[in-house]
């Protein structure tokens, strides 16, 4: 992988909410993909690059269920609220992104075939180069992130493991 320019390129965390990282999910825990998320988020820090906290919300309840705040440690430097799947629809993050001449998205999160894939399809439409690290993605069942990994990611991003985006942000 080549090198990364930090000033270019944003970690978006997808819906690490308590709620969501609770979960069982396969083939990653949802405390393990915390974890690569944060080692993630602390690289991007250090090289001058943007972190984008993305939690959804279910729209039209006053009360948003038990475990709706995104876990701790996880925090953005821009927070994005979604009520879609999708981390860009009528939320203004590629607007932000925009602004902040950012042309490349690394995107982990939960669950990969929800939340991770419907962001990084858009993103790609968008223009945006897209690195998925895999050990940071995990699914509600590992057939469908093996599937998402087989099929999808592959046409529309860069599939690469933490370590690796760690040393391209180096």
């Amino acid at each position: 992988m080549d090198k990364l320019d930090p000033r270019r390129t944003a970690l978006l965390l997808i819906d690490l909410m308590t709620r969501i990282v609770e979960q069982p999910t396969a083939p990653h825990s949802g405390p393990a993909v915390v974890t690569r998320s944060l080692a993630l988020a602390d690289a991007m820090r250090k090289a001058g690059g943007l972190v984008v906290s993305v939690r959804v919300e279910r729209p039209g309840v006053a009360e948003q269920p038990p475990g709706s705040e995104l876990v701790e440690g996880v925090s953005g430097d821009l927070e994005i609220v979604k009520r879609t799947w999708g981390a860009f629809h009528n939320t203004g993050l590629e607007e932000a992104l925009r602004e902040r001449a950012v042309d490349t998205l690394i995107i982990t999160g939960i669950a990969t075939n929800f939340g991770v894939e419907q962001t990084a399809r858009f993103a790609d439409e968008f223009g945006f180069t897209v690195i998925v690290p895999e050990d940071a993605v995990t699914a509600l069942d590992a057939h469908a992130h093996e599937f998402a990994f087989d099929y999808v990611f592959p046409r529309i991003a860069t599939v690469r493991t933490t370590a690796e985006v760690v040393a391209a942000l180096d």
